[in-house]
Formats: C-alpha cells, sequence, structure tokens
C-alpha cells in the first residue's frame, strides 16, 4: 500500500516529545502561546518548565524556538527514558551545545571514554564558553528521567558557575533537587507550572484547526472544560475528532480523566489506523528505538521508514533521533500504551519479537541493545554468546559498567555454572576489587570448560586468559602473568576472527600493558618500561586511547622508585593525553597523579605532594587496585615523617603492609617500607624493638643501602655517631652501589650529623657539601627536611658554600616558608653544563667576584672566565643575572623568591 500522501496516518502529534527534527507536517502543530513565548524570552538565567506528563512542556518549548527563530541559538538535549549513563548525558549536552552556531565555535569535540565524568564535561564546557557574548539557549527536556545522582549534582554545579549568557531551559515532570530555591532567592530564576500551561479557548482552537477539526464555540467550550486546558488530552481528542463522523456529538462525549482519556483514545488511534501501521506500531514497541530496516524485521513488511517519516511529519507519536531521520523514538507515553496494548493481545508474539530484535541489532553493531533484547526474550543462549563476545570491546570503549549491569541481569546461578559468563563474573569482580571472589569464578571457569565447544572455544580461551592476567597482574604474580600472556600472544594474529569485540592489534597492545604494570610494582622497571613502550606504540597505531593512557600513566612509575625527573615528565604526559580525551577521571590518571605526588614530596613540597596524592586517592576510589594504594600510602608515611608525625607515618605504614598481604611476589617498595617501619620504631622511642629487628635480619639484608641509612639512623639516636658513620661508609666512599640519589644524599646527611657530633666540623662541612652537590639538580629536599640539621646548614652557609641559595631554600622549608614553584616549562640546554661548569654557576647567585670564585676553585682567573664564557653560550644569556634566572628555570640552581 502507497502511502506518499500520508493522508491516512491520522496519527497526531505527542505533547512531550522532544524534536531534534522538524519535518515540514509537523511545523503545522506549531501553535502561538505570545504571553508563554514573552515569558521564555525575557526569563531570567534559567526558566523552569515543571508540570505533569501532557501538559505541552516541550510542545510549548519547540513552538516557541521556532516562532522566535532561535533554532541556531538554541541546544535542544532530551533525556533518554530512565537515563542512568551520566556519560551518554553529557555527551548529548556537549554535542548539542556544539550543534549552535556560537558553540561550533567554541565548544570542543569529546568523544566517549572509559569513565568519562561528568564534572569533566561541565568544566570543559564553562571553559569553552566562558566568552560568551551572545545569548545560548541550552533545553534539557525530560529531564526528571536523570536517573544518575552525580549527574544530577553536575546539573546544579552547571547552573550555578555558567557565564551569564548561557540561559537554561529545564523541563521536568516533577521538581528537582538542582538547587532552584537559591536561584529562586537571587531572582535569577522564571516558573512555568501546569496552570500556566493550560490552553486558553483560542489556543486549543488553533490547536484543533491545525489537526483539520472545527468545532463551534459550545462544543470547544465543554471539550476545554473537560480536558482542562491539558495539552495531551487535546492534541489526542483531536485526532478522533478529525476522524469521527459527528466530531460535534464526539467532544460533549469526552472523558477529562486524564489516565482514562489516553487509554481510551490511544485504543481508538489503533484500531482506526491501518493495519499496515498499527501492526508496525505494536510490534515495535518493545524497542527503545526503531530504524525503517530493523521495523520491517519485526513487522515482516517493507516500507517501514516511509511511514515512519510520515508518522513524524504529520506531528505523530514519532520522533527522529539524528539529522539523516533513520532512528526514531516514540514518545514515552505512546510507547508505554503500544507495549501495555501488545501485552493485551499478543502476549505470546513478546518472546518471538525480542529475539528477532536481538539478531537484528547484534548484526547490525548494536551489542548492548541486542544482549537486552536477548535477556527480555529470555533467550539466555543468546544473550551469553553476545556478552561474552563483545565484554573487552565495552571495556575498550569505555563502557565498563554497562557491562556489568547486563551481567547482573543472568540468573544468578546461570553466571556459576555457564563457563563464558563465569570468566565475565571474574571480570567484574576484579574490575570491583574483590580478587578473591574473582578467582573463584576463574576456577568455576576453568572446571566446566570441556562445556565451551566448536567455534567458542578460542574466545572463552582468550577470555579467561586475560582475565588471568589481570587478576595476576593486581596480585604482582609475575609467574601467573607470564604464563597467561604468553596464552594471549599465541592468540594475537588471530584476534578479529575469534574474538569479533576486539579489533586487529587490541589483545597485544591490552597484553603488552598488563605485562609492563605488573613488571613495574615487581620492581623490574627496565622490563617493565619495554613492555609499556611497546604497548604504546601498539595503542597509538590502533587508535586506542585509553590503552595509549593505560601506558603512559604507568610507564612513570620508574621515577617514583628512581626518584627521577623523567617519571614526572611521563605523569604530566599521561595527564594532558587524559584531558585531551576527556579521560581525567580514568582509574589510569590516578597512578600519573600518584607519580607527581611522589615527585613533589621528595623536593620536600608537602603540600603540593598532598594535593596530588589525594588526586590519585580520588581515583583509586573507582577501581580497587593495591599495588598503586600501597605506594600511595608510602609517600604519605614520608609526608608525615617530614612533619614530625611518627604515629600517624605507623598508621599509614600498617595500610600499606595490609595491602601488600594480597600479593605474590614482592611490591618494588617492599624494601623501603620495611626501612620506614623500623625508623618509624627508632623515632617513637622504641630502638630496642628496632635493634633485635637488626639482629634478627639476615646479612645481605642489612649490608644494602636502604638498611644502612636507617642503621645510622638508630646509632645516632642511641648517642653512637661513629657507629652511625661507619653504618653508611661502603656508601659516601662509593664501594656499595645505591639504587636511587636520595639513600647517596641521606648517607651523606648522616654522616655529615655523625661528623659534627664527632667534632670533626671539615668532614661534616665535606659531607654536607657532597650532599648538596647532589640534591641540587633535582631540587631534592626531602632528606634535608627527614633529617633535619639547621644548624649545620647555616654554618655551611658561613663557609662559602656553593648551595647558598639551596640552602636558604631548605632553611626556608624548615622555618614552614614555603619557596617559589620551580617552572615547569622552560626551554631545556641544547648543550649540557659540565660538572665544572655547574661548580662555577653556583657561585652566581652569591657576591663572591671573580677572583674569589677561582680562589675557592683553586683555578686561574682565566679559567673561571672561560668557563663564564661557556655557561653564558649554553644558557643563551649575556649576563650574570640572567645565568642565574635561566638556571633558576632549568632547575640548575635552587629558587630564592618566596611566598607566604
Amino acid at each position: 500500500m502507497s502511502i506518499a500522501g500520508c493522508n491516512h496516518v491520522r496519527v497526531v502529534a505527542d505533547s512531550g516529545a522532544a524534536v531534534e527534527h522538524v519535518g515540514a507536517g509537523a511545523k503545522a502543530w506549531l501553535i502561538p502561546r505570545p504571553g508563554l513565548f514573552e515569558r521564555l524570552g525575557a526569563g531570567e538565567r534559567v526558566v523552569h518548565v515543571s508540570a505533569p506528563a501532557g501538559s505541552g512542556k516541550t510542545f510549548l518549548l519547540r513552538s516557541w524556538i521556532a516562532a522566535e527563530g532561535l533554532g541556531e541559538r538554541a541546544a535542544w538535549v532530551s533525556v533518554g527514558r530512565e537515563e542512568h549513563d551520566p556519560q551518554a548525558f553529557w555527551l548529548s549536552v556537549l554535542e548539542s551545545l556544539r550543534g549552535t552556531r556560537v558553540g561550533s565555535e567554541r565548544v570542543r569535540e569529546l568523544t566517549a571514554a572509559p569513565d568519562l565524568d561528568g564534572a569533566t564535561v561541565v568544566r570543559r564546557l564553562l571553559e569553552d564558553l566562558g566568552s560568551l557574548d551572545e545569548r545560548v539557549w541550552l533545553v534539557l527536556d525530560d529531564l526528571h528521567e536523570l536517573q544518575a545522582e552525580e549527574a544530577i549534582r553536575q546539573v546544579e554545579l552547571l547552573l550555578g558557575s555558567a557565564p551569564p549568557k548561557l540561559r537554561f531551559v529545564l523541563s521536568t515532570r516533577r521538581d528537582l533537587r538542582l538547587g532552584l530555591h537559591r536561584l529562586r532567592v537571587e531572582g535569577e530564576l522564571t516558573e512555568i507550572r501546569r496552570e500556566d500551561l493550560r490552553f486558553s479557548l483560542e489556543e486549543s482552537r488553533a490547536l484543533l484547526e491545525a489537526a483539520g477539526v472545527r468545532l463551534s464555540d459550545d462544543a470547544l467550550e465543554s471539550l476545554v472544560a473537560i480536558t482542562e486546558g491539558w495539552a495531551a488530552g487535546l492534541r489526542l481528542a483531536a485526532l478522533s475528532l478529525s476522524r469521527d463522523p459527528d466530531p460535534e456529538r464526539f467532544a460533549a462525549s469526552f472523558s477529562g480523566r486524564e489516565p482514562a482519556v489516553a487509554d481510551y483514545l490511544l485504543a481508538e488511534v489503533l484500531e482506526r489506523q491501518p493495519e499496515e501501521v498499527t501492526r508496525l506500531l505494536l510490534r515495535t514497541s518493545i524497542l527503545e528505538r526503531v530504524s525503517g530496516p530493523l521495523a520491517d524485521r519485526l513487522s515482516g513488511c517493507s516500507g517501514s521508514e516511509r511511514i515512519l517519516w510520515a508518522l513524524e511529519d504529520a506531528g505523530a507519536f514519532v520522533v527522529s533521533l539524528d539529522a539523516e531521520r533513520s532512528w526514531f523514538r516514540y514518545h514515552h507515553l505512546f510507547a508505554d500504551l503500544l507495549a501495555l496494548e501488545l501485552r493485551r493481545t499478543a502476549p505470546q508474539e513478546l518472546p518471538g519479537l525480542h529475539t528477532v530484535a536481538a539478531e537484528w541489532l547484534a548484526e547490525h553493531g548494536h551489542p548492548v541493545e541486542a544482549i537486552r533484547h536477548a535477556q527480555a526474550a529470555e533467550d539466555w543462549g543468546l544473550a551469553t554468546r553476545l556478552l561474552a563476545d563483545n565484554w573487552f570491546g565495552l571495556e575498550l570503549d569505555g563502557r565498563r559498567a554497562t557491562g556489568r549491569r547486563l551481567l547482573s541481569r543472568f540468573p544468578g546461578g546461570m553466571v556459576r555454572s555457564n563457563p563464558e559468563l563465569a570468566v565475565l563474573g571474574a571480570a567484574a569482580e576484579r574490575f570491583g576489587g574483590s580478587l578473591d571472589a574473582a578467582e573463584r569464578y576463574l576456577r568455576l571457569a576453568e572446571t566446566e570448560a570441556s562445556l565451551v565447544t566448536g567455534d567458542r572455544r578460542e574466545r572463552f580461551q582468550i577470555a579467561l586468559a586475560f582475565t588471568r592476567l589481570s587478576v595476576a597482574r593486581i596480585r604482582v604474580d609475575l609467574h601467573a602473568v607470564g604464563e597467561a600472556a604468553q596464552q594471549l600472544l599465541a592468540y594475537t594474529d588471530a584476534t578479529p576472527t575469534v574474538a569479533p569485540g576486539l579489533r586487529e592489534g587490541d589483545l597485544l597492545a591490552m597484553t603488552l600493558t598488563e605485562l609492563g604494570i605488573a613488571a613495574m610494582w615487581a620492581g623490574r622497571l627496565e622490563e617493565g618500561e619495554r613492555h609499556l613502550d611497546q604497548a604504546l606504540e601498539a595503542a597509538r597505531r590502533i587508535g586506542r586511547p585509553r590503552l595509549e593512557l593505560l601506558a603512559l600513566a604507568h610507564r612513570p612509575i620508574a621515577g617514583i622508585f628512581r626518584v627521577q625527573r623523567t617519571g614526572e615528565e611521563g605523569a604530566r604526559e599521561a595527564i594532558e593525553l587524559a584531558r585531551k580525551y576527556g579521560l581525567e577521571e580514568d582509574t589510569a590518571v590516578a597512578v600519573a597523579y600518584i607519580v607527581l605526588g611522589a615527585a613533589h614530596m621528595w623536593r620536600g613540597r608537602v603540600e603540593e605532594a598532598e594535593h596530588w596524592l589525594e588526586l590519585g586517592e580520588s581515583g583509586l576510589a573507582q577501581e580497587a587496585n593495591a599495588a598503586p594504594g600501597l605506594v600511595l600510602c608510602a609517600c604519605r608515611q614520608v609526608l608525615e615523617f617530614i612533619r614530625g608525625q611518627p604515629a600517624q607515618a605507623m598508621t599509614y605504614l600498617r595500610a600499606a603492609e595490609r595491602m601488600e598481604m594480597s600479593f605474590v611476589m614482592p611490591h618494588a617498595w617492599t624494601l623501603r617500607m620495611r626501612g620506614a617501619r623500623l625508623r618509624g620504631l627508632i623515632r617513637l622511642g622504641e630502638t630496642d624493638r628496632a635493634e633485635r629487628s637488626f639482629d634478627e635480619m639476615d646479612h645481605d639484608l642489612r649490608a644494602t643501602p636502604e638498611m644502612r641509612v636507617i642503621l645510622a639512623e638508630l646509632r645516632l639516636a642511641q648517642d653512637d655517631p661513629l657507629a652511625a658513620a661507619a653504618a653508611v661508609a661502603p656508601i659516601v666512599d662509593g664501594a656499595l652501589a645505591v639504587p636511587a640519589p636520595l639513600f647517596e644524599i641521606q648517607a651523606l646527611l648522616l654522616e655529615a650529623i655523625a661528623r659534627d657530633a664527632l667534632r670533626d666540623p671539615g668532614a661534616a662541612s665535606r659531607a654536607l657539601e657532597r650532599a648538596l652537590d647532589l640534591a641540587e639538580p633535582g631540587g631534592l629536599l626531602a632528606m634535608f627536611l627527614l633529617h633535619p640539621a639547621p644548624d649545620l646548614l647555616e654554618r655551611q652557609a658561613r663557609l662559602r658554600t656553593t648551595h647558598a641559595a639551596l640552602i636558604s631554600e631548605i632553611l626556608n622549608l624548615l622555618s614552614g616558608r614555603i619557596p617559589a614553584a620551580r617552572p615547569e616549562d622552560a626551554e631545556p640546554l641544547q648543550e649540557a653544563l659540565s660538572e665544572t661548569e655547574l661548580r662555577v654557576l653556583r657561585y652566581l647567585p652569591t657576591n663572591l667576584r671573580g677572583p674569589e670564585i677561582a680562589s675557592e676553585l683553586f683555578v686561574s682567573l682565566n679559567t673561571i672566565r672561560a668557563h663564564l664564557r661557556n655557561i653564558y653560550a649554553k644558557l643563551g644569556v649575556h649576563s650574570r643575572a640572567d645565568a642565574v634566572k635561566r638556571a633558576r628555570e632549568l632547575g640548575l640552581l635552587s629558587p630564592s623568591s618566596l611566598r607566604r
């Protein structure tokens, strides 16, 4: 049957549907309402339209936008039915604003990503629209459907912080907790309620006449009185009136009670529609969204797309969801009633329809919707296959929470008894932080592995091996990590064939990332860096931003243990990547934050370190992971020792030790934690317990740099400076290699303290100067705060030290004053300064002239002049003052300015 003219499709437009695309036929339903239009146009910064379903909220707003010509300045977002996904909501807001004329120039693009947080989108929008110089309206329709509390709070934040030119129109069925009471008090809220939305006689007449219905004044008054001006009732009445041979009689007998009106009129609509339209509407009512080809499959007919177009053009209950008009949805009220009618008339068809929908959606690349329909059909076999095939694809696309929700909809016993679901249960528990539960699911999957046969066996083995690998990485179990990785690498070339949810290269990048992270936390830094470099290259090649972020965020872990500036630079690169893709809240970024916290900690910047560590802690809360959590606690115990709070430091150490109990192998920080525990005993005055611990320690452990430093600290606490100097002598003399400069700095500082106590000021000064030599380039001042010796430092400053500025900085930190931060973005040198040039450079901030510097260094004045020429050339400056300034920017000299 042809429907080219659309004359027989007599479905009236719904009153609550948001229209992203307005067809020519729909424009006839735009009814002038000048009073409300004026209130909307002159409204305060926020307009709240609150009224029950069908009151004409959406109808009013789309009419106003069309009448006032605001199409290019109004962003429209319709919140989906019971929307639980804050990411989807905020991406819709951003894309809608980008669709406005002004927004297209200002609002940056942002794509879906794992753990993308609404707060990130809000911050981006506030930045992009901060200088808005003309009005833009953001219409949030059906905002009551937004179920995520965090998204509601973020909407409130946006309302309170937006620039004045960004205006909001909120359409809801009920009042929401959005801080509107504050806006009301401040005079920034315009409210439109149900009473305001009631249609007057003249507005009702215009509405009916737009549908081709003319009534006498008496009949119209009767209809308006019965419906009380309720928009949906009037429009539904218009539908039946347009087909009834006696509209006057029908209007007089029309029922005004809202549920009865809806039930009666929708039944009238369905009964009076052509059979193929009724069949399409009923059989597609199971869908959240419908396309022409999908409707064809469900209805068993062709031409469904033309029917959907005609229904929308007629201003019916159909709304297009894209500019191409390929996907549609039904108004919520209409969809509910269609579904009710289908259950009433053909309940036996429901399972089959859901199965057909699941198969079509799976074939056309919509796995989440397909799984939901398979579950609705209770076709658990199909649902299992679809979820197992797409699980890791959902993870890489940032839809981990969606995958877990889908898994939760299976009967509990099925997840435990089906090996494919058991693997997914293990993955879900691993992300939830329950490793014991994850391992129980893995054992169940392995026990029932023989049930997986045919072409699904390889897919199952990939999922099983990767989940084993992930759990083993969290456990720091390198043996199990290696075994699982070997299994996975055998499948990398065949991934697209055996695992359709993954792209070519995904499995290799995922495996290398897990290998690298596990090696890092086990202290195998070179191995970890190698794997992560390979993972980073693979992730960039295949275009997987989150895999790239994982590799970038974890590679700087080496910097924590080596105490290198390269770790800090890598962490900042990871954070910048996260900002680029809207991944600031991703759990991987927490590791980068912790690296930055450690970097500031080693430089003695306690407040800055705490800031980054707090961000790291917040990120780790999203996904339980003991390995970085242990480092977080270890950093905090160092800060507490610096603050002089050993009892609190021991609290953090105990927390870290509890985390360590879940590891199979020692964590990279294990040895330092043992040393920190002994330091805590010493500083709490429990030197006897510390002594017993050293007595029970094997020789090799006692001889490590970590333990020699702690032993020296113990001997100083026991008033035995000679034994303290002996403890660190192999480090001071260079006979013992140290894993990081901080151990050598500590050893030299403790040597200086011991020699001073032994009344050997010359030896004390030499040791302290060497410690300052090592600390100056990277600003590693934490050791001077852990082992405070202000008298020694002040004496050294009077002895014409080459580190006067650094000593000043340390003394400021010890007195509670905060030196200016070192610049992070200084242009690096093309050629590094030599050791001799660095020694000369350190005299430049002093008042010593050239001859005096030459005397201090036992060289000629000409040699000093030659060194100065080289220093100026390498720094790209022409004066002593500029050389000092440039050197401070590069971190070659300590900053001298203070901020209180």
